[in-house]
C-alpha cells in the first residue's frame, strides 16, 4: 500500500487532481454542518444578485435563491449520483463480463451479442430513451446512466477473463473440486478486481457529466431539488445578462470531472506493476548517464568495456546489474561471455550502445570505447550513427526484432538505407546477397516472406543478415542459439564462425553454454552477480578453470560417450543485486569459501593472459602464468 501511494503521488497531475477532489468531497460532506441559507427558499426581490453581494457570497439565481447553498447541496447530490452510477455499472457490467469470459461458448455468444446490441445505439440516445420510458427523475437518470455504461465494463472485464480462464490455476481449481461460483469468486474476481477499480475510477467523472447532461435537459433532478446539471439548465436563459449563474455550476462540474479523471489516471498507473520498474515511463533515446569517478584511460582494443557500472533505480532500491566490468575485443576475435541467467550479461551488452531502458536504467561509471572514442554520454546522433552500422546486435528471439507486418526483404533494405544513401533497387540487391551469405536457400522467393512464414532457424539467419547489412566491425550476439534445436544451433555457430573469419568481424557472444563457447570463442569471460570472475583463453579456461564458479559451470555440461556421471547442479541461488554481499558474491554457494572470502571485496588477479577474482583459486597463479 505504501508503494501504491508513493507511485500515485509521484504523478504530479494525479496529486493535483486528488487534492482538488479531496477539497470538494470535504465540502460536500460538511455541507449539512455549514451555516448556509435554505437552497430552496425563493426571494424574487433579490433576483440575479452578483457574487460578493451582501449575504450572498456567490450571488443568487433567477428566483433569488442563494447560489452558494445550491452549489454545495447540488455538488453533494451530483457526486452521490455519479458514484452510485459508477458502482452499479461496474458491479453489473463486471459480473456479466466475468460470467461470459469464464463459461465461453454459447453463453458467451448470447451475452456478448446482447451487449453488442446495446452498444449499437449511441449512449446518450439510449439514456434518453430509458429516462423517457421510466419518467423524469434523479433515480431514473441514475438507472439510465448506469445501464448505458454496463457494456463498457462487460467488454473490458470479459476480455481479461478470457485470458485468465484458460490458465493453469483455473484448471487446478477445477481439479480440486471447486464449483463454478467458487472459482468465479475466489480465483477470477481477485485477478480482475484491479481492472474493475481502474475502470470505475476513470469513468465516474464521465458518469457525473452524463447525469448532469440529463438534468440539464430536465430529465434528472426536478425542481426545487438542486444538482449541478439542473442549475445549468435553469440558468441558460440568463447566460448573457447574468453569466455567473451558469459559470458557478459549470466551473464546479469542470473541477469535479477533471480532478476525478486526473486521479483515475494516476490510480491506473500506480496499480500497474510495470510502473514499479519504470516500464510505463517514456524511455529515453539513450541510457541515462550519471557517471561518477574518473574515466578509464584509452586502450588499443577495437571495442573496450572499462570498469562499466550499470544500475537500475527503482524507488529507493538500487540494483547493481553490472559492477565494474572490464571486457575487450580485437578485430577478428570472438569473446564469449558466459554465466547464469541474471548475471548481467545482457545488460552489459545493451550498455555498450546505450540501449538499456531509462528509466530505470542508469550508467553510473566506467567507459565504453569504440576505436578509442568513449561512447558513455556521447550525443544521441553519435550513438544512432553507430547502432546497426559499426556495432550490430543479434538477439535471442528474432521475432522480437523482425516486424511481423513487413516482408524480410523490406526490413533488410531499411536497415541498409537507414545508414547509407542507396536506391531501393540497390538496397534490395544487397538484401538478396545477404540472404545468400547466411545460406538461406532460394533467397529470391524468401525475400518476399513475412517473418511468420519462416522457421525459427531461418528467422535467426535473417537476424544475422540484418546485423551484417552494413558490414559492421563488431557484432554483439545475445544468446542467438538458445531457442534453436542442436542441429540448427550447430549450423548458426558454423555460419558465424565462417563470417567472422571471412570478414574479420569482432564478435561478443553471450551464452550460458560452455559447449558453444568451446566451439566458437577464442577467449571467454565468466560473469557472476554483475562481475567478471574469470577471464582467459577458452582452451586454457576449459582445461583448468581457476574460479570455483567456472568449475561448477563446466561440470554441468554433459559429455557424449563419456559414460555415466552425475551432473550436479550448483546449489543455492545467485544473490539479489540490490543486496550484494561485501565479499565474494559466490561465497554462499562455494564449497571452498572461508571467512576471508566474505570479509572484503576481492580484486581481479591477472597473470599470463588469464584473470580470476578469487582468494583461493582452483589453479595457482604460477600455473596460470605457465
Amino acid at each position: 500500500m505504501r508503494m501504491f501511494f508513493r507511485l500515485l503521488f509521484r504523478n504530479r497531475l494525479a496529486t493535483l487532481g486528488g487534492a482538488v477532489l479531496a477539497v470538494i468531497l470535504l465540502l460536500a460532506l460538511i455541507t449539512p454542518l455549514l451555516p448556509l441559507q435554505n437552497p430552496d427558499v425563493t426571494d424574487t426581490a433579490h433576483r440575479f444578485l452578483f457574487p460578493f453581494s451582501d449575504g450572498h457570497l456567490l450571488g443568487t439565481d433567477q428566483l433569488g435563491r442563494d447560489l452558494l447553498a445550491r452549489l454545495l447541496w447540488g455538488t453533494r447530490l451530483s457526486l452521490a449520483v455519479g458514484i452510485a452510477a459508477a458502482l452499479a455499472a461496474g458491479v453489473a457490467g463486471s459480473a456479466v463480463g466475468i460470467v461470459a469470459g469464464y463459461f465461453g461458448g454459447r453463453i458467451d455468444n448470447v451475452i456478448m451479442r446482447g451487449v453488442d446490441m446495446l452498444m449499437a445505439f449511441p449512449y446518450i440516445l439510449l439514456a434518453l430513451a430509458i429516462v423517457a420510458a421510466l419518467g423524469p427523475g434523479l433515480l431514473n437518470a441514475l438507472i439510465a446512466v448506469a445501464a448505458v455504461n454496463v457494456p463498457f465494463f462487460a467488454r473490458n472485464i470479459r476480455g481479461i477473463t478470457v485470458g485468465l480462464a484458460g490458465r493453469e490455476f483455473i484448471d487446478a481449481a477445477r481439479l480440486s473440486g471447486k464449483g463454478h461460483l467458487s472459482i468465479l469468486l475466489t480465483e477470477l474476481l481477485p485477478n480482475v478486481l484491479p481492472v474493475i477499480v481502474i475502470a470505475m475510477s476513470t469513468t465516474v467523472g464521465w458518469m457525473i457529466l452524463e447525469t448532469a447532461g440529463l438534468s440539464f435537459l430536465g430529465l434528472g433532478a426536478q425542481p426545487p431539488q438542486a444538482d449541478l446539471g439542473g442549475m445549468l439548465g435553469e440558468a441558460r436563459s440568463a447566460m448573457i445578462t447574468s453569466p455567473h449563474t451558469s459559470v458557478v455550476p459549470g466551473l464546479m462540474i469542470f473541477l469535479i470531472v477533471m480532478s476525478i479523471n486526473l486521479l483515475g489516471d494516476g490510480v491506473r498507473d500506480a496499480l500497474d506493476p510495470r510502473l514499479r520498474s519504470g516500464a510505463l515511463s517514456r524511455p529515453r533515446a539513450a541510457t541515462e548517464v550519471a557517471r561518477q569517478g574518473p574515466v578509464p584511460a584509452q586502450t588499443d582494443a577495437l571495442l573496450a568495456v572499462q570498469e562499466l557500472e550499470t544500475q537500475f533505480h527503482v524507488g529507493p532500491r538500487i540494483y547493481r546489474a553490472v559492477n565494474k566490468v572490464d571486457l575487450a575485443v580485437k578485430p577478428g576475435e570472438c569473446l564469449g561471455v558466459i554465466g547464469e541467467s541474471g548475471s548481467g550479461k545482457s545488460v552489459t551488452a545493451l550498455s555498450v550502445m546505450g540501449l538499456v531502458a531509462s528509466p530505470p536504467g542508469v550508467i553510473t561509471g566506467g567507459a565504453v570505447r569504440y576505436r578509442g572514442e568513449d561512447l558513455i554520454g556521447a550525443p544521441y546522433e553519435t550513438l544512432r550513427s553507430l547502432r546497426g552500422d559499426r556495432v550490430a546486435y543479434i538477439f535471442q528471439d528474432p521475432l522480437s526484432t523482425l516486424h511481423p507486418l513487413y516482408r524480410i526483404g523490406d526490413q533488410l533494405a531499411e536497415a541498409i538505407r537507414a545508414h547509407h544513401p542507396v536506391s531501393k533497387a540497390e538496397a534490395r540487391e544487397r538484401a538478396l546477397q545477404l540472404l545468400r551469405d547466411v545460406r538461406i536457400p532460394n533467397p529470391e522467393s524468401r525475400i518476399g516472406n513475412f517473418p511468420h512464414e519462416m522457421s525459427g532457424g531461418m528467422r535467426q539467419r535473417v537476424g544475422i543478415a540484418m546485423a551484417l547489412a552494413n558490414d559492421p566491425d563488431v557484432i554483439i550476439a545475445d544468446e542467438p542459439t538458445t531457442a534453436l534445436d542442436v542441429t540448427v544451433q550447430a549450423q548458426i555457430l558454423s555460419l558465424l564462425d565462417d563470417l567472422r573469419r571471412a570478414r574479420g568481424l569482432a564478435i561478443v557472444f553471450i551464452t550460458h553454454d560452455f559447449g558453444v563457447v568451446a566451439q566458437l570463442c577464442d577467449r571467454v569471460a565468466v560473469m557472476y552477480a554483475g562481475q567478471i570472475v574469470e577471464e582467459g583463453p577458452t582452451a586454457a579456461v576449459l582445461a583448468a578453470p581457476a574460479h570455483p564458479y567456472t568449475r561448477r559451470l563446466i561440470a554441468c555440461v554433459p559429455e557424449l560417450g563419456g559414460g555415466r556421471r552425475e551432473l550436479a547442479a550448483i546449489p543455492g541461488l545467485p544473490p539479489s543485486v540490490d543486496a550484494l554481499p561485501v565479499g565474494c558474491a559466490f561465497a554462499a554457494r562455494c564449497d571452498k569459501a572461508r571467512e576471508a572470502c566474505r570479509a572484503a571485496a576481492i580484486e581481479m588477479t591477472r597473470a599470463g593472459g588469464r584473470a580470476v577474482r578469487c582468494r583461493f583459486p582452483e589453479v595457482a597463479v604460477e600455473e596460470m602464468t605457465a
